[in-house]
């Protein structure tokens, strides 16, 4: 192990898209030898950070900040005011730190500290895994000691392919050798097809209301559970689990953070096309059905999803062709059909291979010694 001394600070957050890149990329640095206790995380007081780095090993501290709305919004009032005194902090702490390196992850919380480390002549490197860079990311590549990539074909300068950061547990992961384990542990049982949907940290109403359609009428199957992550805010509203006896098994729950098992217990998923979630299903070899949310900043989440799609190693079914029919289709498909299943698996576990390389680790050791 090296000292205890801060060897980078790692900062994003806000979403799970921005927060679990950012917790792999920690985890992979612990592995190549540096302690949890060198790695601070830098994120924000209103993220889901908030809820998951105080049980992890690594130092942390949480920025005021907010995010620019695109509509208008009161919120943008607040804006400027917080990302300067943000950036300040930032620029105490990093002081205090005294780090070899910076990692951006992308997103709004990731700013005040680049930009502090851009201030203070820390070396930086940002990390794109979006097909698509979003605005930060093209805001600070520019001043960027080194720019990895998880897609060929980035539009950032100086970009090197490394593939994108994925946690250690799905880079280890050996779907078939785990999936009776992940199945106890879930709740799920052996002699049934599973789908399982997660569409993120914070749910999507429209793929939650296909799944119960779907499930309305496949009510009578018993092969079939389908276990279903709607999202907190939508666990309310949400239609009630189904425990098997008479038919399909239906699980409702709100948030899901043992997803090493959710890949490893389904034999096909239900999720949204963020980067993050399309890295980790071609590093696991998980076959998917993407959703990509429309709304997302120039429809990237459909670039992400075709990454996988054109290489058949993932279903790609956009939100506005999304209906119960179509999606009992595609699921019903699979059930009949295990061998497509199977090449699907295949295909994106290939397709894996450049998120499972290491190389990104390389890359941040590369500009700390620098």
């Amino acid at each position: 192990m090296t000292d205890a001394k801060t060897f980078a600070v790692v900062t994003g957050g806000g979403t799970s898209g921005h927060l679990l890149p950012a917790l792999a990329i920690a985890d992979a640095l612990v592995a190549a030898g540096h302690s949890a206790g060198s790695i601070h995380y830098v994120g924000t007081q209103r993220g889901l950070e908030t809820r998951l780095l105080p049980s992890t090993e690594y130092p942390h501290t949480f920025l005021d900040i907010v995010g620019l709305q695109r509509s208008f919004s009161r919120r943008n009032l607040a804006f400027i005011p917080k990302l300067f005194r943000a950036v300040r902090e930032a620029q105490a702490l990093l002081r205090e730190l005294q780090p070899k390196v910076v990692v951006n992850v992308g997103g709004y919380g990731s700013f005040p500290a680049t930009w502090a480390a851009h201030r203070l002549k820390i070396p930086y490197v940002v990390v794109s895994y979006d097909l698509r860079p979003g605005l930060v990311s093209k805001l600070l590549a520019k001043k960027a000691a080194a720019v990895a990539v998880a897609f060929e074909g980035s539009a950032l300068p100086g970009a090197e392919l490394t593939g994108a950061p994925v946690r250690k547990a799905m880079i280890e992961l050996d779907r078939r050798s785990a999936r009776i384990a992940a199945r106890e542990e879930l709740g799920l049982p052996d002699d049934r097809f599973v789908l399982a949907v997660m569409c993120g940290s914070q749910g999507a109403a429209a793929v939650n209301g296909a799944v119960t359609g779907a499930v309305a009428q496949w009510a009578d199957r018993r092969d079939l559970a389908v276990y279903h992550v709607v999202g907190d805010r939508f666990l309310g509203d949400a239609a009630p689990s189904r425990d098997g006896e008479a038919g399909i098994l239906y699980r409702v729950i709100g948030y899901e953070d043992r997803m090493p098992q959710l890949y490893a217990a389904a034999d096909l998923l239900v999720t949204r096309g963020g980067a993050g979630t399309i890295a980790e299903l071609a590093t696991v070899g998980a076959p998917a059905i993407v959703v990509p949310w429309p709304g997302a900043a120039e429809n990237h989440q459909v670039d992400n999803a075709k990454v996988l799609c054109d290489q058949g190693a993932a279903v790609l079914l956009e939100q506005a062709d999304l209906t119960v029919e179509r999606l009992m289709a595609r699921v019903e498909h699979f059930l009949a059909a295990p061998a497509d299943l199977a090449r699907l698996s295949a295909a994106a576990h290939a397709a894996g291979a450049v998120h499972r390389s290491g190389k990104l680790v390389a890359v941040v050791e590369r500009v700390a010694a620098s």
